[in-house]
Parts: structure tokens; C-alpha cells; sequence
């Protein structure tokens, strides 16, 4: 019995992305110059470098595959997703290579920069008031325009291979190598969706490797609780102020039980490490970075008083330029997030000490 073949249009939009994939170099993996941590080695896998600038291009370029061989997307069909602005960013850049119309819900608070990306791509942005009303404008917007809603939140860990296949797991412990540890102590990962934490952690235990891996959540975000009680009804009434991370319900696409530790960091110790971290690599970075290092540092400053050695690998998610009006701008920060000069005094003084 011969099978039926894939739609023409279907293939054709398969092969484009694949073809992009094929164009693509895997991201880089910094080194952070830390003398005063003395055997203990911190990297950060650079994600801003990809073409949409976000560790979100993995996600959406899987998100795409995955609704194509469903049958869930096919030629004209209308993509609907919920997003804080760097999935969307993404995935306006892939509806845009196959031709089909592209709509973002997410909050009114969305950095500036990320809705221009998202028109740039000839994506369409729709707004709602709080993050916890993404997910029925979305569902509402996918059934009135008969298209199909991505739902990153749902789908994220069960879209991306986390055995292998060129996952972000992957080029992470084969970039690694050839330094002085190449089995990293701990990996540190942030939870926006929870799918890359999720990917990184089966891999881990695939793998039958000993790195650990430390999920750290901000402020007002669910994951930490929710990691520690068990209990998934949790939500929380205020989103989070670390965009593109921390969610105010427990997300389905995050696996607790792949997860070592979690460590809650507050927003102050956030953008204070992120502004930090500038004047280690004369470059900026977003928020989230700032909560991944953050929780690095802590993990490193806690290897340290232990007399342990080893390394630790964390992300660079997105880049800072798309942060200039936010959390580079002081009076910004003041007023949203609050007086940072108790955490950035901590991190002048972890320069010298290499205690945090």
C-alpha cells in the first residue's frame, strides 16, 4: 500500500526552514575572565547572535516544524501567538519566509523595540493589559481568523529533539570539550516557557552525564513555588518585571522533575549582574541574562567556600539594545524595578572576594 505524500506547499515550506537551519552557525560560547574565582570556570552561551537575536529562534524554528508535520499550518494559514516578544520576534521571521500572516498577543508593556522587530517581519501585534490574558485573546484571535495557535507554552518541550540533533544541549557540552572542565558542573537556565530548561535537563539524564542543572525564576513568577509545593494551580496577580521570563501560572511545557535546584532571584540582583556583566564583555545584554549570571555567580561564590573547581554554563538570551528605554534607562529602572545600589555594591565587592 503506498503512503500519501506530504502537500506540495508543505514540503516546499519544510525544505525553506530547513535550508535556513543549513545557512545558520551554532551561537558562542564566552568565556567570562574571573580571576577571582580560581578553578572555577563560568561560560556563557551567547543565543543573541542568532538572526532574530533571541535564544527564541531554536524554539520557533522547532514550534513551525512541529504544527507543519502535525497539519496544523498549511498554505494561507493564519499564525496566532502568545508572547512577551522575543518567541514572537521569531516567529514573525519564519511565517515570513513561508508566506503566511503572523499575529503577536502580548502584554502592552512589550519593549518598543521587539513590536518593531515583530512589524519588520510583517507580523501584526495585538495587546492586551496583563500577561495572563495572552492565552484566550490568542485562542479567540486563532478560532475568528480559522488559523492556527502556535501555544509556545503548551508545546515548547515536546517540539525541540532533547536527544540530540543539533539541540541547544548539544552544541553546549560539544563546545565544551576541550576545556580545562568539559562536563560542566551546572548548566543555569531561566523559565520563560520552561521548554529549554526541559530540553537541557532530559539531555542531561540522557546523556547519563553528572552536570546539574539550576532553573532560577524572578520575581512574581510561579515556577519556583510551584517547584517547591508541588502545587500547579498557583498563580500570580502581577507579571513578571524580567521580560521575557517568569510567568504568573505554571506554564505546561515546564518539567520540574528534570530540574536539580531552583534559586529565586530578586529583579534588583537581575538588572544590577546584567549592567555588571556590560563591563565584563563591553557589551549589553537583557534582563534575563542578568538572572541567569546572577544565579552563576551565586552557584560559583557557593563552589568557592566549598574548595570545589569545575564550570558552570549559563545564556546570553537576547541582546540589550532592545532594553534602551527600560532597563538601561536608570529613571526607568528606579521607578519599575527600584534602587539598585545595594546589588551592584554586592557585585563590586564579589570582584575582589569572589563571594556573593
Amino acid at each position: 500500500m503506498s503512503l500519501p505524500l506530504c502537500s506540495n506547499w508543505v514540503a516546499n515550506a519544510i525544505g525553506k526552514i530547513e535550508a535556513d537551519f543549513q545557512r545558520s552557525a551554532d551561537t558562542h560560547l564566552i568565556k567570562l575572565e574571573l580571576p577571582m574565582l580560581d578553578g572555577i570556570d563560568i561560560y556563557l552561551k551567547d543565543e543573541s547572535t542568532h538572526p532574530t537575536g533571541s535564544l527564541k529562534h531554536r524554539l520557533a524554528r522547532s514550534l513551525f516544524l512541529y504544527a507543519l508535520c502535525n497539519g496544523w499550518i498549511k498554505e494561507g494559514t493564519p499564525v496566532i501567538e502568545s508572547s512577551s516578544g522575543s518567541t514572537a520576534v521569531s516567529e514573525a521571521y519564519f511565517a515570513r519566509l513561508l508566506g503566511l500572516p503572523f499575529i503577536a498577543v502580548m502584554p502592552k508593556s512589550t519593549a518598543k523595540r521587539k513590536i518593531e522587530q515583530i512589524e519588520f517581519y510583517g507580523g501584526r501585534c495585538h495587546f492586551v493589559d496583563h500577561s495572563s490574558e495572552i492565552y484566550a485573546e490568542s485562542e479567540k484571535l486563532a478560532k475568528e481568523l480559522s488559523g492556527h495557535y502556535m501555544d509556545q507554552f503548551t508545546y515548547a518541550e515536546r517540539a525541540t529533539d532533547w536527544r540530540g540533533n543539533n539541540n541547544i544541549a548539544n552544541a553546549i557540552f560539544g563546545q565544551m570539550e576541550r576545556e580545562p572542565h568539559p562536563i560542566p558542573s551546572w548548566i543555569v537556565m531561566s523559565p520563560g516557557t520552561g521548554g529549554t530548561s526541559a530540553t537541557i535537563g532530559r539531555y542531561i539524564r540522557y546523556q547519563r552525564l553528572a552536570t546539574k542543572l539550576l532553573v532560577v525564576d524572578p520575581q512574581h513568577s510561579v515556577f519556583y513555588d510551584y517547584f517547591k509545593t508541588g502545587d500547579a494551580a498557583i498563580t500570580c496577580e502581577k507579571g513578571s518585571c524580567i521580560e521575557g521570563i517568569g510567568r504568573p501560572r505554571v506554564e505546561p511545557s515546564f518539567i520540574p522533575g528534570v530540574v536539580d535546584e531552583m534559586l529565586k532571584v530578586p529583579d534588583l540582583d537581575s538588572i544590577a549582574t546584567m549592567l555588571w556583566l556590560e563591563k565584563r564583555i563591553g557589551r549589553k545584554t537583557g534582563p534575563s541574562t542578568g538572572t541567569n549570571l546572577f544565579g552563576a555567580l551565586k552557584l560559583a561564590s557557593q563552589m568557592k567556600a566549598r574548595g570545589e573547581t569545575g564550570s558552570i554554563v549559563t545564556l546570553i538570551c537576547d541582546p540589550g539594545e532592545r532594553y534602551l528605554d527600560t532597563y538601561y534607562n536608570s529613571d526607568w529602572v528606579s521607578s519599575h524595578i527600584g534602587d539598585i545600589t545595594a546589588a551592584s555594591a554586592a557585585l563590586d565587592a564579589f570582584n575582589e572576594s569572589g563571594s556573593l
